[in-house]
């Protein structure tokens, strides 16, 4: 199979394909618009969906599961809810088939199958999920719940990319309940701080966090709080979301507790979400020419050890210290591959690895062993160096630590060398087509502006910056006074 990839420069879209499909983390499927996750793709999602759900466990959060379909009544009980994901609904009508009569070997929909109540197949669970909370919840003594489930969504996009955009994707929902208003921000807003720290801390990918317009909110939420990070070719990608509900579910659902004076009141709602979406990201932000720069903390596998050897003699001596050095790591907790492959050649790993972005790869040879050293290259910045087997693993836990906070620090001189403060229209519409990335602008807070501007240029604001200056300033594009600056970019 060639390795051979397209360059960032000459193609960015089919870069990022040629680096899903030749890295190894997906492949297309015969389901229109849906994707295969590999093994070394999923493997990766779960060392993610580890670290995620540790936190969520950490902050007090229990796993559950609802079912994957919703009576078409639940979901338009949320009105705004229901026509935010009109467009994408898949719906199920029928539960059997039969033999066609007019072709044959063939089979058609039975058309006395037809279901009582058509069901959606969720794209999100807020109306499952609430209209089971109405019988869990009677007194402010069941408050709060905090539930997340781990599941498949089904959105059915027209355009689809690998990872970016499926008909159907993996994600973690999380859906609370609080008695109180100020419970429930705290809620969300502590769910964007837990995935603000996972994407910085585990992926690498330096965030911006803030909260979106009324036209970008999530579809039936008071306030949606997000994260947003910066792709190489200067476009932004959502890197998750955290919504503070309201009682609008409550109210569409009649989920009311009796409070500790014994009044009625409606329940305060969140819910936030993060998916695969997330390793389309990782390849976009951190990636090269080469393949695949994974960091540390996630990687599927930490290192790779690669025996270089001729004769019998000379392998067995190289397995024994291979298999001392894996032990060694592996009772340190590195995730660690012993590539004793036969069937190809050590300059064919090397490329293999590379390209699928495994942080550190140890090549260990006969003369090697002789001198008591091993050659460590890593695939962030390409360097070898010879190394001394004495304490090899101890250096090698440094060495992941060390790649983890560069490829943190590439990201983020990357993302701030990328924003670009404007203080006219002029001034927007060059650095958007001559530099892309975050563009800090004043925007006079209407959605008719807002709208306009996505029209002209195809931007959209990403966020309104929680953190920085609230400096009070000029709309960029209609002049109008302007609280503070907002981010706008091009995104996927």
């Amino acid at each position: 199979m060639s390795k051979e990839i397209t360059s960032r420069s000459a193609d960015y879209s089919q870069w990022y394909n040629d680096l899903v499909i030749k890295g190894g983390l997906a492949d297309y499927s015969a389901v229109r618009g849906c994707m295969v996750i590999k093994p070394y793709g999923y493997t990766l999602w779960e060392n993610m969906r580890d670290a995620l759900d540790k936190m969520f466990k950490d902050t007090g959060h229990v796993n559950a599961y609802f079912p994957l379909f919703v009576p078409k009544s639940l979901f338009e009980a949320e009105e705004k809810n229901a026509e935010g994901f009109a467009k994408e609904c898949a719906i199920v009508t029928h539960y059997r088939l039969k033999a066609d009569p007019n072709k044959k070997g063939a089979l058609m929909v039975d058309p006395e199958a037809k279901l009582e109540e058509e069901l959606i197949v969720r794209p999100t669970s807020e109306a499952i999920i609430w209209n089971t909370y109405k019988n869990w919840i009677q007194s402010y003594r069941d408050l709060p719940i905090l539930i997340n489930q781990w599941a498949n969504v089904v959105r059915w996009e027209m355009r689809t990319r690998l990872f970016l955009r499926t008909a159907e994707f993996l994600w973690q929902e999380g859906h609370t309940a609080h008695a109180t208003s100020q419970e429930a921000i705290a809620e969300a807003e502590q769910m964007l701080h837990v995935y603000a720290d996972f994407v910085e801390n585990w992926m690498a990918l330096p965030v911006v966090k803030g909260i979106k317009s009324e036209s970008e909110r999530f579809a039936g939420a008071v306030e949606t709080y997000c994260i947003e990070a910066l792709m190489q070719d200067g476009k932004a990608l959502q890197a998750g979301t955290s919504h503070f509900l309201g009682q609008n579910f409550a109210k569409a659902f009649d989920v009311k507790f009796s409070d500790s004076q014994n009044k009625l009141e409606y329940v305060w709602a969140t819910s936030w979400g993060v998916s695969t979406r997330l390793i389309g990201a990782l390849v976009m932000a951190h990636s090269d020419d080469e393949g695949l720069i994974l960091p540390p903390k996630i990687a599927p596998f930490q290192v790779v050890i690669v025996p270089i050897y001729k004769g019998e003699e000379s392998k067995a001596a190289i397995d024994a210290k291979a298999t001392a050095l894996m032990a060694e790591l592996k009772a340190a907790g590195v995730r660690v591959k012993y590539d004793n492959n036969d069937h190809t050649r050590p300059g064919w790993k090397f490329a293999e690895h590379e390209m699928k972005g495994v942080p550190v790869r140890v090549a260990l040879g006969a003369r090697d062993l002789e001198n008591n050293v091993v050659e460590l290259a890593r695939r962030d910045t390409r360097e070898k160096k010879t190394v001394s087997l004495d304490g090899l693993g101890n250096h090698i836990v440094n060495l992941l630590t060390e790649i983890q906070q560069a490829i943190f620090e590439k990201a983020l001189k990357f993302r701030n060398d990328n924003i670009t403060k404007v203080n006219s229209w002029e001034e927007f519409q060059q650095v958007l087509n001559d530099k892309g990335g975050f563009i800090s602008a004043h925007w006079d807070g209407t959605a008719e502006t807002e709208e306009k501007i996505k029209d002209a240029t195809k931007a959209t604001i990403r966020c309104i910056p929680l953190e920085g200056d609230k400096e009070e300033g000029v709309c960029v594009f209609s002049g109008k006074p302007s609280k503070q600056r907002v981010f706008f970019a091009q995104a996927y």
